[in-house]
């Protein structure tokens, strides 16, 4: 038995032992009354008259009622308290009390009501008749009031009592039943209670002025009855309408989550509440569930109980009926029709529950596919282990805040004469030897180390926590020990040979840092002829390089020996170029040209971001100024650095230089990195709130490969999302990397964004990005990265004697008509991410 059926069972034992109580004291009203009468029995004709007519009034006062149901107990609003007041002014108080109990018996009787319902009806009234009865005889000769204003104050009195009576006594009882508190029932309706009492002691005191005055005139009484009884009728009756309404408004708007469980246990209460209904039960064909409750939410227990009695149903069916995904069912311990507005109200909640299921199931979905998709773009497809892209979030995580968790120290492990397994037994063979890697490396870490496959033969294990870098050590050596030990593979043994690399966390460059250090010290490993080899700042050749660059920064900067190159961004479809992408270069007076790579992070941290940034957009704006002035108005990229967009100048200097060049901003796309933390999203968004609103575009390059791209797109909404090279490299011969591609132009689809494709090498990656819905893309195919002028040659020169073409169409004009997204608009709130590259 469920602990809903318990409930209902514990308020049907207080309610018998209530009636019980009312039953027992009526009893003791009854005998007194019945010894009253024994000492002054009717004399004559006329009394006996006059007693069956107040039997008969209360009676009819009975069966003249409005009715509302609870739960599947009706319960009335009746006119007997009037009625018996009458009688009380018209035959002695102990007469009317034996007549209230035989009057409501025959209503009752003819009403057809239970039994419970008749003890509780008689002992009622014959209380309010008994209690009234004190009062008259409290007021002693003044009773029956004679003269206007004696009927209006002491029958006003007497009614006071009876009707106060009527509803103390009621109240408990239908609270019980309904399952409110007494105090809330009580002053339910209140106000229109009180109007009821008052239009039926204005009937008593008429009534009683009339027989005092002319019995004659009692003729006029039944219509000025029926017409305040039909009044009051339809004022109640637009109450309970308004009522009604409003709490079918209240519980569909209850629906409105986007949770299944909290839908259905939130359908199970409003229905309950909304329907007066016992037990509440929802089945949902496809998900095979049902589930069951009341007003007290949903029922838990193993075995749940349904109750017996009557049950309605209505079909949890949409607006056009086209669809049926299950049935609401309304259970009721007795008998029960609902009426017409019941019924059209239970078809308009079944319809809600059905658009909020749906909603829910829908939501449901979305969230599995999208985890999905965030497990492939996070995981190795043939290893289940972390990719290099988790590595990197995670890393980045723990080492914002390695403080407080100890030393963080990263494992780069390399498998030695791998390629000699693939040439010798086969890729299915090599397959093999890396599962079986990966999981002696996943049971040979800890709870807290972070075991990722970075791609081919390379791993790499996060330490996290460690209470000394020294420790680090010991932990790979036994990671690499778990690989030594042999393995068969289709009948042959195996031995796996490793070198591995240990970097503990730098004080700054983040985990891109601490990869390459482990990495660093991989090789150095490999060419000791060592196992390990932990990371030596004295050895590392590209440290050093980068501490003498960055002491030439300054000079760099004010000798402008920065320059920048344009690498075209293309329709893959028509060849044309939409766009060009800037990309900073040093040239060197010794080295020559020198990488972004290698002095960028220098120029961070040294304090020239500014100059260095603005050099670079000041010389990407006049290249798109050129390009204007000959005919081919195509927009410039620049790569952002978060920490200019730290910067509350930034926006500032963007739009100085915009308006210096008379370049509108829409012709400026800002690229931005996702090394973003979350924290620092609000700051970036406050930043970017000035070139959004002037028009300035956003994109958001390498998507994928940083940290929490589905969060920072959330939180920062861009026109343009750029899928990183390393994908469209892998795309051929990866599911996990064609995977990555599908879900990023799905939701850029879904959100109207336009998606670029970087790295495209080769025709057979053009066709294949184009027909994935692809608009466009940038890589060798089209151009290296060359200066502006060779670009506006190049545009000009056109391919196939067509101005601005850098390739040749995929296919015949007007063969192929395509829908391109269109931009975002300023109706959403447009983010972004990291400058210069």
């Amino acid at each position: 038995m469920g602990r809903t059926t318990r409930r209902h069972s514990d308020t049907d034992r207080r309610l018998l032992l209530l009636v019980g109580v009312f039953v027992g004291l009526a009893c003791v009203v009854t005998s007194i009354a019945a010894v009253a009468v024994r000492h002054e029995p009717p004399t004559s004709l006329n009394d006996i008259t006059t007693i069956c007519a107040v039997a008969v009034t209360i009676a009819l006062g009975a069966i003249v009622k409005v009715t509302v149901r609870i739960r599947s107990t009706s319960f009335s609003i009746a006119w007997v308290e009037t009625a018996i007041v009458l009688g009380l002014a018209l035959a002695p108080p102990s007469r009317v009390i034996l007549a209230t109990g035989v009057g409501i018996a025959c209503a009752s009787f003819l009403l057809r009501l239970s039994a419970i319902k008749t003890a509780f009806g008689i002992a009622k009234n014959m209380l309010v008749a008994g209690g009234a009865t004190a009062l008259i005889l409290l007021l002693g000769d003044r009773w029956p009031p004679k003269g206007f204003w004696s009927v209006v104050l002491v029958l006003g009195a007497v009614y006071l009592v009876a009707a106060l009576l009527d509803d103390v006594l009621a109240a408990p009882v239908i609270a019980l039943a309904s399952g409110n508190r007494i105090s809330r029932q009580f002053l339910n309706d209140l106000d229109l209670r009180l109007v009821g009492f008052a239009a039926r002691f204005v009937v008593a005191a008429c009534t009683l002025l009339i027989i005092q005055a002319d019995s004659r005139l009692l003729l006029a009484v039944p219509p000025l009855v029926l017409s305040l009884h039909l009044a009051y009728s339809a004022r109640v009756r637009d109450r309970t309408e308004q009522q009604a309404w409003q709490r079918l408004a209240r519980a569909t708007d209850a629906l409105n989550v986007v949770d299944l469980d909290k839908v259905l246990t939130s359908a199970v209460v409003q229905a309950a509440e909304l329907f007066s209904a016992d037990q509440v039960e929802i089945e949902l064909r496809d998900d095979h569930r049902t589930v069951r409750g009341g007003a007290d939410g949903v029922i838990t227990d193993d075995e749940p109980a349904a109750i017996d009695g009557t049950v309605v149903p209505a079909p949890l069916e949409g607006h056009d009926r086209t669809v049926d995904i299950g049935v609401l069912r309304l259970r009721f311990r007795g008998p029960v029709e609902l009426s017409e507005r019941e019924r059209y109200t239970l078809r308009t909640f079944a319809s809600a529950l059905c658009t909020a299921v749906r909603n829910a199931q829908a939501y449901a979905e979305l969230a599995r596919v999208a985890d999905e998709h965030a497990y492939a773009a996070s995981h190795d497809a043939l290893t289940g282990l972390a990719n290099r892209r988790h590595l990197l979030e995670r890393g980045t995580d723990q080492l914002s805040r390695r403080h407080a968790d100890g030393v963080t120290a990263l494992v780069l492990i390399d498998l030695n004469h791998f390629k000699e397994v693939n040439d010798t037994l086969g890729h299915a063979a090599g397959d093999q030897v890396l599962v079986r890697v990966a999981e002696r490396l996943r049971g040979a870490a800890q709870d807290d180390d972070l075991v990722a496959r970075l791609g081919g033969d390379e791993f790499a294990v996060l330490l996290r926590g460690l209470p000394a870098p020294a420790v680090a050590a010991h932990r790979a050596e036994s990671l690499l020990g778990a690989l030594h030990e042999p393995f068969d593979l289709d009948g042959m043994r195996i031995s796996v040979e490793a070198s591995g690399g240990i970097a503990a966390a730098p004080a700054s460059g983040g985990m891109p840092e601490l990869l390459r250090r482990a990495d660093v010290a991989m090789y150095q490993a490999k060419r000791a002829g060592q196992r390990i080899s932990t990371y030596a700042p004295t050895r590392d050749t590209a440290d050093l390089g980068r501490l003498t660059l960055g002491g030439e920064l300054p000079r760099a900067v004010a000798d402008h020996e920065f320059t920048v190159n344009f690498q075209p961004i293309v329709d893959l479809g028509t060849g044309e170029v939409t766009a060009a992408e800037a990309l900073a270069r040093w040239h060197h007076p010794t080295h020559g040209m020198i990488d972004p790579l290698r002095f960028l992070e220098a120029v961070e941290r040294s304090g020239l971001l500014p100059a260095f940034a603005e050099a670079i957009l000041d010389q990407a704006l006049l290249a798109a100024t050129s390009w204007r002035e000959a005919g081919h108005d195509i927009p410039v990229a620049v790569n952002v650095s978060p920490r200019s967009l730290l910067d509350a100048r930034f926006p500032g200097s963007v739009l100085a230089r915009l308006r210096a060049h008379e370049l509108p901003a829409d012709r400026l796309i800002l690229e931005l990195t996702e090394t973003l933390t979350l924290s620092q999203l609000d700051v970036v968004d406050r930043v970017l709130s000035r070139l959004r609103d002037e028009g300035a575009r956003l994109a958001l390059d390498d998507f994928g490969t940083g940290y929490s791209s589905l969060s920072l797109l959330s939180r920062i909404p861009v026109h343009e999302l750029k899928i990183d090279r390393s994908f469209v490299t892998a795309m051929e011969n990866s599911a996990e990397a064609a995977a990555v591609i599908r879900s990023t132009l799905d939701l850029g689809r879904s959100l109207d964004l336009t998606v670029v494709a970087e790295g495209v090498e080769s025709e057979p990656q053009r066709r294949a990005l184009w027909e994935l819905g692809c608009a466009a893309g940038q890589g060798h195919l089209f151009s290296r990265p060359v200066p502006a002028g060779t670009l506006l040659a190049a545009l000009q020169r056109g391919a196939g004697g067509r101005p601005g073409a850098l390739a040749p169409p995929l296919h015949d004009a007007g063969a192929v008509i395509r829908l391109a997204p269109g931009r975002r608009q300023g109706g959403r709130r447009d983010r972004l991410p990291h400058l210069p590259a």
